[in-house]
């Protein structure tokens, strides 16, 4: 898996700066690259290759028996089909999905008692998915006029999102373009990481703040930003539908440091970003003018979320925090495991369907999901595979 989709990226001179920051406000020891989640200051692995090629779970299907699988592009499922007559208990046999001319299909499960779905729709996808198909709590089924196939309140529960908060940092000299490379792993609970560059969001995303920066003359915004992310957050919320169309969007609430020691990380990890940019080996990259009370409050001011406004430098990193907060979309719960899930990701209270994916998550492993979920995808797909060996 490594070799098709990790690799060792390049540093450029403000990454090699965020990196030897860290180190003087005390993120130690230096672990240079690595694909070990340790304390400490380390490089992490990229989907990007040496030429620039951005790679994803879709590069291992070059791995697969292609006679054992069909892929069908630009689907959406819509809705899960349950057998129920003569059953003990539902049984997952197909599902109705839509091409990309908006066409409908339905594809059932072969004759067999091994086959069955697994449904891979992420934290909001997943969860949103199984109450469309009637899996989910009774009563919000029931106002949105779907057909209660089980009652199961868990589903879209402990709903989580990472905060991310972030300061812009202005360059008086031209840096390059990166993504996240250096990571500085706290002993308090944070995560720091850094990107750069006219173009450091990658495109990769419509949110105000990346549109915001995006959108800014070369001239006016030359330089990146240094964000923490608060590990495993104890806040947690709830995902619910806002319609009976898979097109739109559910609702969901995160309860963004909700929990005060959440709150708590947000200003250490604040205070170490501070830190950095104070360091020697970051000086050069920074306007002598542009004193950490003015770099707040430019960020403060950026349209970064649809959030009121409260911050001035007066007042105490707290309210940064809650006025600047973002997402870094690693998003997780809704189909917990000993929740809705068993410990095999199999759906409580029905036959032949599995959730395998954030969706099931406690908490949103290391800096970057992506790395576990491909792993947990793997590791189920032979653990499958074996039992139907076996038997």
């Amino acid at each position: 898996m490594e070799k098709s989709v990790a690799f060792e990226p390049s540093l450029g001179q403000w990454q090699s700066a965020v990196r030897d920051g860290l180190l003087e406000a005390g993120v130690m020891p230096s672990n240079g690259f690595t694909y070990d989640h340790i304390y400490g200051t380390k490089v992490g692995g990229t989907i990007f290759d040496q030429q620039g090629n951005r790679h994803t779970a879709a590069d291992l299907l070059e791995y697969a028996n292609p006679s054992g699988l069909t892929v069908f592009l630009h689907a959406s499922v819509h809705k899960i089909l349950f057998a129920i007559k003569g059953k003990r208990r539902p049984k997952a046999h197909g599902v109705v999905f839509r091409d990309a001319t908006g066409a409908k299909h339905k594809a059932y499960l072969k004759q067999g008692s091994k086959n069955e779905i697994i449904i891979s729709a992420g934290a909001l996808g997943s969860p949103q998915l199984l109450m469309l198909s009637g899996v989910g709590p009774a009563q919000h089924l029931k106002s949105h006029d779907i057909t209660v196939v089980l009652d199961q309140p868990l589903v879209g529960q402990g709903m989580s999102d990472n905060p991310m908060n972030a300061v812009f940092i202005p360059s008086p000299l031209p840096v390059e373009v990166s993504l996240i490379q250096v990571v500085g792993i706290t002993h308090f609970g944070s995560y720091i990481e850094a990107a750069s560059g006219e173009n450091f969001a990658g495109g990769a995303s419509s949110s105000p703040a990346v549109e915001y920066m995006n959108n800014l003359d070369e001239t006016t915004f030359r330089g990146g930003f240094i964000l923490e992310k608060v590990m495993g957050p104890i806040s947690t919320g709830h995902l619910e539908l806002r319609t009976r169309n898979p097109n739109d969007n559910p609702s969901v609430t995160f309860n963004y440091f909700k929990d005060p020691q959440d709150l708590q990380r947000c200003v250490q990890g604040i205070q170490t970003i501070e830190k950095i940019i104070e360091s020697k080996a970051f000086f050069r990259f920074r306007y002598e003018f542009l004193s950490w009370p003015i770099l707040l409050n430019m960020t403060a001011n950026a349209p970064l979320n649809l959030l009121p406004k409260h911050y001035n430098p007066s007042m105490p990193l707290e309210v940064f925090c809650k006025d600047t907060v973002m997402t870094i979309w690693h998003y997780h719960g809704g189909c917990q495991v000993g929740k809705v899930v068993d410990l095999d990701y199999k759906v409580l209270g029905v036959d032949a369907l599995r959730v395998i994916d954030g969706s099931t998550f406690n908490d949103s492993p290391g800096t970057n999901p992506q790395a576990t979920v491909m792993m947990l995808g793997r590791y189920m797909g032979v653990k499958i595979l074996s039992e139907r060996l076996a038997n």
